[in-house]
C-alpha cells in the first residue's frame, strides 16, 4: 500500500519531521513492503521552516543575528528557497519559547521578525513566505514595523530610533528620562500607549513577488475573539488586563484607517498579523497555504492511507489545523491521526493513536509521552499498521 505521513510539529517536543520519521519506522516494523512517503507539515508556526526544507532540499539556510523578543540578540536563520523566494519565521526569531518562560506581555517585541525580513531582502529575496505562529508579544506589529526600517511617532517616543528591542526617545523633549537618571526605553505593546503614527520614510518596501502570510489563526485584531482576549494569556496577559491591551491595539489600528482591523488573521502573532496587513502583505490560511506550497495534493494522489497528527488534537483543531486540512485532501484514503494528547471527538477518522495513552500503557507515566514523543510515536505507528 501508500502510505503518506503528513504530521505538524508536535509544539515544543519533537519537529513534525521527527514525529513523521519515527511514526514510518513504527509503520515499517509491522508493514515492511509498504511504501511510505514523509511529508512533514506546518501551520506557519513553530516548524516551517523544517517543513519547506524538508520539501526543498536545495533550499538554503541563511544565518542571521536578530533582537529577541526580550532584547537578547538571537541567532537564527531564514531559508532561501530554489525560485529566490526567502521563507522567514516568527517563531524563530520573536517566538515565545524564546522568553524561557520569563513571560513579558508590556515588552516583548517583534523587532526581530521585522530584521530577519529585513536581512532576507537585503540579500535579494524576490518574494517572501512569512509563517508567523508562536509569537511572544502583543505588539500589534510595531516592532516588526521598527525592525523594517520605519520609525515609531507619537509622545514620548516622538522621533524616536531603534535600539535594541526598545525605543530610546533621544529626540523627544517630554519625556528624555525613565526618572532613575537613565533614558526611556520602551518596547513592544508598551509603545502603544501613545503611538501616533509611523514614519515610513524609511521601511522597506515588500519584495516583486510580494509577501504571503501563512496563519491558522482567523482571529481579528480586537474585541473578545481578537489578539488580546484569545491569546494574550499564554502570553502574560492577566484577565484584568486584557481590555488594557485591546485598548492599546485599538489605538495602532487607528494609525491604519485603510486596513480593517476585523480582517481575518488581522489577530494573529499578537497583532503582528495586521501590521503585515498594513505593509500591504496578503494573509492565507497557513496549513492549506504549506501543503499547497508542498506540493501535497499531489503527494497524496493513490494513497492507501494517510497519518497525520499534532501535539494536542482539540476542539480548534478543526479551524484550520494541519490534521483538518490534511484529512480533506486525503480523498478516498482512509486517515489516522496521531497526537500527544486527544481531547476532541475523533469523527470522521478511520483510527487514532494518542502517545499520553500509549504512554500510560507501556510506562506507566504518561509524562513520558513529552519527554520521549519520538519513542511513542514510534509504537504509535506500529499500532496504527496493524489495523491498515
Amino acid at each position: 500500500m501508500k502510505i503518506v505521513v503528513a504530521p505538524d510539529s508536535f509544539k515544543g517536543t519533537a519537529t513534525a519531521a521527527a514525529v513523521a520519521t519515527a511514526v514510518a519506522e513504527g509503520w515499517a516494523l509491522e508493514r515492511p513492503e509498504d511504501h511510505v512517503l514523509l511529508a512533514p507539515m506546518a501551520d506557519g508556526g513553530e516548524g516551517t521552516l523544517e517543513a519547506f526544507a524538508t520539501a526543498f532540499p536545495e533550499a538554503e539556510r541563511v544565518p542571521v543575528t536578530v533582537t529577541g523578543p526580550a532584547g537578547a540578540p538571537v541567532e537564527t536563520h531564514w531559508l532561501r528557497l530554489p525560485d529566490g523566494r526567502a521563507v522567514v519565521q516568527l517563531a524563530a526569531a520573536s517566538g515565545l519559547p524564546l522568553l524561557g518562560g520569563d513571560l513579558r506581555p508590556d515588552t516583548a517585541s517583534s523587532l526581530g521578525f521585522g530584521q530577519a525580513i529585513s536581512a532576507a531582502l537585503d540579500s535579494g529575496a524576490s518574494g517572501l513566505v512569512l509563517g508567523i505562529g508562536g509569537s511572544a508579544s502583543t505588539d500589534g506589529g510595531v516592532g516588526m514595523f521598527a525592525g523594517l526600517g520605519a520609525r515609531v511617532l507619537g509622545a514620548p517616543v516622538i522621533g524616536a530610533r531603534v535600539l535594541g528591542a526598545g525605543v530610546l526617545s533621544a529626540e523627544t523633549s517630554e519625556r528624555e528620562s525613565d526618572g532613575a537618571g537613565g533614558p526611556d526605553v520602551r518596547s513592544g505593546a508598551s509603545l502603544l500607549d501613545d503611538v501616533t503614527g509611523l514614519d515610513t520614510a524609511g521601511l522597506r518596501a515588500l519584495p516583486p513577488l510580494g509577501a504571503v502570510v501563512l496563519t491558522d489563526v482567523t482571529s481579528p485584531l480586537l474585541g473578545p475573539a481578537g489578539a488580546a482576549a484569545v491569546f494574550g494569556p499564554q502570553k502574560g496577559i492577566t484577565p484584568e488586563r486584557i481590555e488594557t491591551f485591546d485598548d492599546r491595539l485599538a489605538r495602532w489600528a487607528r494609525c491604519f484607517p485603510d486596513v480593517d482591523p476585523s480582517t481575518p488573521g488581522a489577530g494573529a502573532a499578537g497583532g503582528v498579523g495586521f501590521g503585515l496587513l498594513a505593509w500591504g502583505a496578503t494573509l492565507a490560511g497557513g496549513a492549506v497555504a504549506v501543503a499547497d506550497v508542498l506540493g501535497l495534493p499531489a503527494m497524496l494522489d493513490g494513497a492507501d492511507v494517510v497519518v497525520t497528527g499534532e501535539g494536542r488534537f482539540d476542539g480548534q483543531s478543526a479551524v484550520g489545523k494541519v490534521p483538518t486540512v490534511v484529512r480533506g485532501l486525503a480523498g478516498p484514503a482512509r486517515t489516522m491521526l496521531v497526537a500527544g494528547a486527544i481531547d476532541a471527538p475523533l469523527d470522521g477518522w478511520d483510527a487514532a493513536a494518542s502517545l499520553t495513552v500509549i504512554a500510560t500503557q507501556t510506562t506507566g507515566e504518561p509524562d513520558d509521552a513529552l519527554r520521549d514523543p519520538v519513542r511513542f510515536a514510534r509504537i504509535a505507528g506500529q499500532r496504527l499498521a496493524r489495523l491498515a
